[in-house]
């Protein structure tokens, strides 16, 4: 098509014309949308302009929503009304419908009801449903005054976005008792939309509303019942609203009733239970309840620990945008966990989720270009990431101890970049694993003490033996702590010469030894562990 209409020789018959003219209206409808086109509003404007200018009514009105959304052109409201004017008087319904719009609210042209009518009517008599709907709600017809009520609420159907008049016509459907307006009412005062806040309100209509089983209202009333909003504050009567949603289908009070389960708030605990609600909420496509299905796949929460499963739910998650989603996947990547060892794809995965905003993922990807993790070495571009990270607007607000914990995060990732970067290393595991500045993540903090550990750093020794003797995330291995609380015992880490001791007195990851057990107590105690004192004290008793 745009080889065509580039080309000189355009010699065709009526027919061809209008047809020809057609197609270039909807190759201006593919530019303006991005339909199998890259979005361009300048190219929709000129090819609308070309198919108007040859005749085409629909391309005539298109141009007229060009003018009056300034879409490829500067903004003027007067060239809109002419536009659709004149594609009206060629009976394009759609245009007849826009330019009732005009007359109605005084967009390019001075407010006239009655010829907003005429024109609302020519465009309904032409069977044009948003014409109908138009006239219906003006009628006094409850389903169409909640309609129009969403247009306004949306700017649909030609309609600039207005909260006032969609508060007014939600309010006209409710007072004729629709259910879906008395719920979209008590949102409007849950969220002051077109109205101000008032959230007693909000709950006397999510009520009446809730009692006929609509389940929208069923999950809000258990959200206001949850934080005694307009109410008094009420876990019982909350999770009974989620229930009742839950059992109608409500994705988003499954995963609200999941919480409830896992914490035991307002029902027995029962942690199986959450995970049941959740995966029900995952799997009728919640996002956040999807990244929280990986999450608890991940650790074992509710069911068998299952890193396939976690980096599934992650996935469809991070379909949906979630950028922690994104970050996940990367890590699972990176280590293998759950997928095959892709280094590209993780460094793709948290670039996805840096320019998403994530932070942690922002310190992850600066650390992957400085190494060359998955990419090219670019030490430029990782410092830069390093600063981005620390600088991060999120955390403006809070407390100046986090700002400084970024800015020291900041500090050590760029010292890890050095030749020497041992003890640096250790720092971020200390980071990661306490979650100053960053997201706890103790598998992001053994990765980091491994490599510190691996280069003889003694603490580090000491924090990997910890983690494989007590950790959540990485799987306990207490041959494995032994062998590294040996490693940093006898480097003289008080730490690690108190745990030793205890592996020897339970025979964990050892043989049983009280005689050893005694010996690093003992060592421990000279180099200043009290507690180890008392153990000892235990242990010769």
């Amino acid at each position: 098509m745009e080889k065509y209409f580039e080309s000189t020789d355009k010699s065709f018959n009526d027919y061809d014309n209008k047809k020809e003219l057609m197609e270039l209206n909807n190759l201006g409808y593919c530019y303006q949308y991005g339909i199998e086109k890259k979005k361009d509003g300048f190219k929709a404007f000129k090819l609308y302009l070309k198919a108007a200018e040859g005749g085409n009514s629909d391309a005539q009105n298109n141009l007229g929503y060009c003018y009056q959304n300034g879409i490829g052109v500067t903004k003027d409201k007067k060239k809109a009304f002419e536009c659709y004017l004149k594609a009206a008087n060629e009976d394009d319904l759609h245009a007849q419908y826009n330019l009732g719009i005009c007359y109605q609210n005084g967009i390019g042209i001075n407010k006239d009801n009655k010829k907003a009518f005429e024109w609302y009517l020519k465009s309904a008599k032409g069977e044009y449903s948003p014409a109908q709907n138009i006239l219906a709600a003006e009628n006094g017809n409850k389903f169409a005054q909640y309609n129009l009520g969403n247009f306004y609420k949306n700017g649909e159907n030609g309609l600039e976005k207005d909260e006032n008049k969609a508060f007014e016509y939600y309010k006209k459907s409710a007072n004729q008792e629709y259910l879906n307006a008395q719920f979209e009412l008590g949102y409007c005062y849950d969220e002051g939309i077109g109205t101000k806040i008032y959230r007693e309100k909000a709950f006397e209509l999510y009520k009446i509303a809730a009692e006929k089983d609509h389940y929208m209202s069923q999950c809000n009333l258990g959200i206001l019942y949850e934080n005694g909003n307009g109410t008094e504050k009420d876990l019982k009567q909350a999770s009974y609203w989620y229930s009742k949603a839950a059992e109608n289908g409500c994705e988003k009070a499954c995963y609200y009733l999941s919480f409830f389960y896992v914490l035991g708030k307002g029902v027995e605990k029962d942690i199986v239970k959450g995970f049941e609600y959740l995966k029900k909420s995952a799997e009728k496509g919640y996002s956040d309840a999807q990244f929280e299905l990986g999450y608890y796949y991940y650790y074992g929460i509710g069911t068998k620990k299952d890193l396939s499963m976690a980096v599934y739910w992650f996935s469809k998650a991070a379909e949906n945008g979630c950028k922690t989603a994104l970050h996940n996947l990367g890590e699972c990547y990176e280590l293998g966990n759950g997928v095959d060892k892709n280094e590209i794809k993780a460094f793709e995965y948290y670039k996805k989720s840096a320019k998403y905003g994530d932070m942690d993922a922002k310190f992850i990807l600066g650390y992957c270009y400085v190494n060359g993790i998955g990419t090219e070495i670019n030490k430029e571009k990782g410092f830069k990431l390093y600063d981005e990270a620390a600088g991060n607007s999120d955390y403006k607000e809070y407390e100046e101890e986090i700002v400084d914990n970024l800015d020291e995060v900041k500090y050590w990732y760029q010292k890890a970049a050095k030749n020497d970067n041992k003890y640096a290393l250790y720092k971020l595991g200390e980071f990661y694993q306490y979650g100053n500045g960053v997201g706890q993540n103790e598998m992001r903090a053994f990765v980091f003490y491994k490599k510190s550990a691996d280069q003889g750093f003694i603490d580090a020794q000491y924090k990997l033996g910890d983690i494989y003797s007590k950790g959540t995330e990485i799987e306990i291995n207490k041959e494995k702590a032994f062998e590294l609380y040996e490693l940093a015992a006898e480097g003289g880490n008080v730490n690690a010469q108190r745990s030793l001791a205890s592996l020897y007195e339970k025979g964990e990851g050892t043989e049983q030894s009280k005689e050893k057990a005694i010996y690093w107590y003992e060592k421990a105690i000279e180099n200043g562990c009290p507690k180890s004192q008392g153990l000892l004290n235990v242990l010769t008793q």
